[in-house]
């Protein structure tokens, strides 16, 4: 049993289409397959992650490629380090575009995490074979010792709730912002554009195994990727509709700069 109750903890258990619990809560499954175990009580907003919007832009921006290198790499370190989980959780799964190559890379369970009801209703209902969930990071609804292997990218969360999720030895791959990731961008918005900061690889409850940065040049040609690509970055309502327009018709070469940390649970 992976899922815990968000009410009171104790182990969920599937019948038909409820998730349910010894003390009498219900959690019904979404004609798409997933199941929302965030409550009421526990948002910090009416609709919480990304919108509609900005799921479709991610998905079709992802869908063209330009991030591919990132999961190929991801999927080359599952191998280097000679990884073979029971159970994957994804973290910020978003629409599910990592979380699909993750099942087809680990061929075992995975379960996909998002606290936007938007991006997981677009994640189930193309990648029915997964399981999605609608929950918060920092109060995550998964029974403690779980997960042989977590991904996170750009994802924010409680390093303690990772800590107890993970499986004695469970692998932590995070992916975060180099110094120069999306620096273009950031030229377009900043008189003076300052680098992400350098920060040490390090998380609570785990060992550091391995850093590396991954990058190279995208050149976005002009057209609807684009606009995509500006819609699903966090810089995307600092830009006036001249500016989007004008980066539509011209395209964008812009720095990618990913930094990737394996960690190791340790007691």
């Amino acid at each position: 049993m992976y899922f815990r109750c968000p009410v009171c903890q104790q182990p969920l258990n599937h019948s038909s289409h409820v998730w349910h619990c010894e003390r009498g809560h219900n959690f019904d499954v979404a004609k798409e397959g997933y199941i929302n175990l965030l409550p009421v009580n526990k948002k910090n907003s009416k609709d919480p992650g990304d919108n509609k919007e900005m799921m479709a832009a991610r998905r079709q921006f992802l869908d063209s490629g330009h991030y591919q290198p990132l999961i190929d790499r991801i999927l080359a370190l599952i191998e280097q380090f000679e990884l073979h989980p029971k159970c994957t959780v994804d973290l910020g799964c978003g629409e599910g575009y990592y979380t699909s190559r993750l099942q087809q890379q680990v061929q075992h369970d995975v379960i996909g995490v998002d606290i936007s009801r938007a991006a997981v209703r677009y994640a189930a209902k193309r990648y029915n074979d997964i399981q999605f969930a609608v929950a918060s990071a920092f109060d995550l609804p998964l029974a403690a010792g779980v997960a042989d292997l977590v991904l996170r990218i750009f994802a924010p969360g409680s390093d303690d709730e990772l800590a107890r999720i993970c499986a004695d030895k469970g692998i932590v791959i995070n992916v975060s912002a180099g110094p120069k990731h999306h620096f273009a961008v950031k030229e377009l918005i900043y008189e003076q554009p300052r680098p992400h900061p350098e920060r040490q690889a390090q998380l609570s409850g785990f060992k550091l195994l391995h850093e590396e940065r991954l990058q190279w040049s995208m050149d976005l040609p002009a057209g609807d990727i684009c606009g995509a690509f500006l819609q699903m970055t966090p810089y995307a309502w600092k830009f006036s509709e001249q500016q989007k327009n004008t980066l539509k018709l011209n395209g964008l070469i812009c720095e990618i700069d990913f930094k990737i940390d394996i960690f190791q649970r340790s007691k």
